[in-house]
């Protein structure tokens, strides 16, 4: 019994699943037809337009992590631009398509994204280092040493 709808349509008659039973669907028809006039690259373009990012602080550094589900490294871009722009790109390909197949479902996102961060002041945006593991790229952007400012003892006169 699954506990995952199925999205990709198709005719639901399993009566022992809660979420496939042939029920009417007041929404049933309303997203695809609001997407109707939308063209396909535009509607893959913004599907994995939506990478999401984590960016967190540590005293040492600044760190990204962002998912990026079947892309590989070659298929990602790192820059820094202007000194404090921190952007981070890439582009997910279409399988290329045989005459002979035949699609049942596409949920799988494609097309291109483009995240753009301004890094703060304390960044040493020269010494960003990317690395990508497991689908996960992983981008480090070293801090400044914070300077310490010394108390200076004033003398009491009097």
């Amino acid at each position: 019994m699954s506990l995952i709808p199925s999205f990709c349509g198709g005719q639901r008659t399993n009566i022992f699943d809660p979420f496939s039973l042939d029920m009417w669907d007041p929404f049933d028809g309303v997203f695809t037809s609001a997407f109707a006039n939308v063209p396909a690259s535009a509607r893959e373009t913004s599907a994995f337009a939506n990478t999401r990012i984590d960016w967190k602080e540590t005293p040492e550094a600044h760190i990204l992590k962002a998912d990026l589900p079947g892309l590989k490294k070659e298929e990602v871009r790192v820059e820094v631009e202007e000194g404090r722009i921190l952007q981070i790109s890439g582009e997910k390909s279409k399988e290329q398509e045989d005459k002979n197949d035949k699609w049942h479902c596409i949920e799988r996102s494609t097309g291109k994204f483009l995240r753009r961060f301004r890094l703060p002041e304390n960044a040493k945006s020269d010494q960003v280092k990317a690395s990508m593991e497991n689908e996960v790229l992983t981008v480090t952007v070293p801090k400044e040493e914070e300077k310490k400012s010394e108390a200076k003892n004033i003398e009491i006169s009097g």
